[in-house]
């Protein structure tokens, strides 16, 4: 139920972004998920794919600094308040959510979130026990 997700450190300058989509574009790397966080002096750009380990491998050769962390993908119900329900089971359990974004699945076309916990595995549990259906990898590409 873990998502690898791959986090690329970025100079905060003009085109930073561009250079290592146009590295794996090249590499026919396709995308499923993606962010991009900022600050002053840095970007962090979060990506989930498919071939992550290939990815990680082309960006380290590349020069950037690439960090793997474990996501958990939510499959979150369309309608007001399904976030919600979600983020109250959580809280029920003392998961804590570091951070999060959407992301949406090809093969259902059903919208899903993807979260960092500090105790993903916690998370997990908690999710099952309320039947809030989690997403697997597979399902993602």
């Amino acid at each position: 139920m873990k998502i690898p997700q791959l986090s690329v450190f970025l100079e905060n300058r003009p085109h930073s972004l561009l250079e290592p989509l146009q590295a794996l574009a090249a590499a026919q790397i396709n995308l499923s998920g993606i962010t991009l966080a900022d600050s002053e002096q840095f970007g962090i750009l979060r990506l989930v794919l498919r071939d992550w380990a290939r990815a990680r491998d082309l960006l380290q050769a590349g020069g950037w600094a690439v960090t793997v962390t474990d996501m958990v993908a939510i499959d979150v119900d369309d309608q007001p308040g399904g976030l919600v329900r979600t983020l109250e089971v959580l809280a029920a359990a003392g998961a804590d959510i570091e951070y999060m974004y959407g992301l949406l699945l090809r093969q259902s076309g059903r919208f899903s979130m993807l979260f960092r916990f500090e105790d993903p595995a916690r998370a997990i549990a908690a999710l099952q026990a309320a039947g809030v259906r989690t997403v697997r990898e597979d399902a993602l590409y």
